[in-house]
Parts: C-alpha cells; sequence; structure tokens
C-alpha cells in the first residue's frame, strides 16, 4: 500500500483531511493527507510540520483548494493564520493526533474556510 493510498484511506474514516491543490511551480493538481481541526463553523486548521512542505507552499501561492473527508468534498479557501490563531491550531492539532504532531510550527498554518461563493 503506497502513501497515496494511505491518506485516501485515513480520509475515507475522517481521520485526515485530503487536500487537493495547484502546484505552484507545475500548475498540475497535487493533493496531500493533512491533520485537521475541525471548527464549529465549518472552516478546518491545518499546519505544516515543515516550512518547505510542498502542499502548504501551495496554498500559500493559490489559497483555493478542494478538500475531502469521508464522503464530504468541497472547495476552500486558506487563510494563513498568525500568533496567536497559530498557536491555537497547532495546540488543538497536537491534541487531536498526539505526539507524532510535535513537529507541528515549523511551517506555515492555515484556516481553511469553505468557499460559499464556489459552492
Amino acid at each position: 500500500m503506497t502513501e497515496t493510498d494511505v491518506g485516501a484511506q485515513l480520509a475515507r474514516w475522517g481521520k485526515v483531511a485530503l487536500v487537493d491543490t495547484r502546484g505552484r511551480r507545475t500548475g498540475r493538481p497535487a493533493r496531500a493527507a493533512v491533520g485537521y481541526v475541525e471548527e464549529p463553523d465549518g472552516s478546518l486548521l491545518v499546519a505544516a510540520g515543515d516550512p518547505d512542505a510542498d502542499w502548504a507552499l501551495n496554498l500559500e501561492a493559490d489559497p483555493a483548494c478542494l478538500v475531502t473527508i469521508g464522503e464530504r468534498s468541497g472547495p476552500f479557501v486558506a487563510e494563513p493564520l498568525a500568533d496567536p490563531e497559530r498557536n491555537a491550531a497547532i495546540a488543538g492539532l497536537i491534541v487531536r493526533y498526539g505526539t507524532p504532531a510535535e513537529r507541528l510550527g515549523r511551517g506555515p498554518a492555515f484556516r481553511l474556510r469553505p468557499d460559499t461563493l464556489d459552492a
């Protein structure tokens, strides 16, 4: 089973979100499985564990993305988070995912808001 297959399976179970972006250099579709915390307003908090994470750099270049969790899929728009929201998002991700998430904070963090204009 490939990493892509594992990410897709975890997304079907609702454990991670599949985030489809457009490659900032190639313009080609790109997909990443990322941990998330869902907020009451339907937005998702996500953070990269590496400042060079391609999915995060793609969102910085073009904030439009498609997010799939379980049977739900739809357009979202990424908003970069700054302190203290960024710190709260990272803390929430660590609480949800445990110690493997301890690298979070090294890369960008975002709020992914449903894009109701595109829906």
